[in-house]
Order: structure tokens, then C-alpha cells, then sequence
């Protein structure tokens, strides 16, 4: 409860308005189609077990109102859970860690993002998920590499050229040859930076 508590203040104090908070996921899934949010934060463990159920309704909201951003709050970087959320979807969710939410602005930034249908992986998350998957990724280039990592911590392609200082047009060719890479087409209905992580995930 002081936690949830806690996050409410913290989202009003960012700027958001709160329509209604639950203290576990089942009481969301049940009045979701009432309250009609355009954004959930849940908590990848709640009650009453404590375990996986914010995941599991946060894939489950994915499947079923697609256009409700979603934003999972984790204490540990879990690899299995950011999988699952990024399949359930191909746009609008995020992954962040609890204790590595600095600022009122970083937050505002991430629920931005995901709102407007991008997806947010605390950088922690990613690393981890390279660190220990990294067999699709030997036909890239060291540098398409670290494009990869940042398109799939949500940056756009101007936010990986800042972070790189290097030119938009760099970056674009470097996405294009990952595409390549990985054997992602654009087929005009899937959201293929998100496959390019899954991609790389899955072999």
C-alpha cells in the first residue's frame, strides 16, 4: 500500500492524472473497460501471490486494449518478464527498474515515450539481455551493436545519433543493415525495431 501510495504522489507530482489505483492486478483487469486509462503502471509482482502477476496482466491488457501503454516497475532486472512484454506487443511498453528512476523528468520522459507508442528498457535490463544472448548478434558490427542496445532502450534515431555523436544518417544506415542482419522485412504492418530485439532474443 505505501508503495502504491507512494507512486501515485509521484505520477501526480510529474504531471499525470490519476484515474484510479488498485492494490492488486485482478481489481485493474475487472474495471479497466469503466475507467478507460490511457496508460497503466503496474508492478511485476503484486498480490496475492507476489510472484509474476503484474506481467501476466500487463500481457494480458496488451492483448486485449492494445493502445493502453503499459509501463512494468521491477525490483531486478528479469530478462524472462521484458521478453514477454515486448511479445505481447510491438509498441507502447516499458521495463524500468524501481530504484533507478531518478527524477521526476526521467520518469515523465519514459510514460511520454510509451505513450506516444514507443518502448522504454531500463539500460540495465538490456545489458543483461545482451550479456547473455549474444550468438544472433556476431554478424554485426560492433557499432551496429550499440544501435541495437539503444533502439531497444526506446531511443529514436536522432536520441542514438546524440548519444553516439554521430550523424542521423549514420544511424539510419546502421538500423537498415541490422534489419538486413537479422532478416527483418518490412512488411508495413509490425514494428520491426522491436522485432530486431526480439529477433536477436529468440535465436
Amino acid at each position: 500500500m505505501l508503495l502504491r501510495e507512494g507512486l501515485v504522489r509521484l505520477f501526480d507530482e510529474a504531471g499525470f492524472e490519476i484515474v484510479a489505483s488498485f492494490g492488486d492486478a485482478d481489481s485493474l483487469l475487472a474495471k479497466i473497460d469503466d475507467l478507460h486509462p490511457d496508460f497503466a503502471v503496474l508492478d511485476v509482482r503484486m498480490p496475492p501471490t507476489f510472484r509474476d502477476e503484474g506481467v501476466r496482466a500487463a500481457v494480458q491488457l496488451r492483448r486485449t486494449h492494445p493502445f493502453i501503454g503499459i509501463l512494468l516497475l521491477s525490483q531486478y532486472a528479469e530478462e524472462q518478464y521484458a521478453t514477454e512484454l515486448l511479445e505481447a506487443g510491438d509498441a507502447g511498453v516499458g521495463y524500468l527498474l524501481k530504484d533507478r528512476i531518478s527524477s521526476l523528468d526521467e520518469l515523465q520522459e519514459a510514460v511520454t515515450r510509451i505513450a506516444a507508442g514507443g518502448t522504454v528498457l531500463d539500460e540495465q535490463v538490456v545489458r543483461q539481455m545482451f550479456a547473455r544472448r549474444r550468438d544472433p548478434l556476431k554478424a554485426l558490427t560492433p557499432r551496429e551493436r550499440d544501435v541495437l542496445g539503444l533502439m531497444a532502450e526506446g531511443r529514436t534515431n536522432q536520441g542514438i545519433a546524440n548519444s553516439l555523436v554521430v550523424g542521423v544518417g549514420s544511424v539510419e544506415k546502421h538500423v537498415t543493415s541490422i534489419f538486413a542482419k537479422l532478416a527483418i522485412d518490412d512488411t508495413g504492418s509490425s514494428h520491426r525495431r522491436v522485432l530486431a530485439v526480439l529477433a536477436w532474443l529468440q535465436r
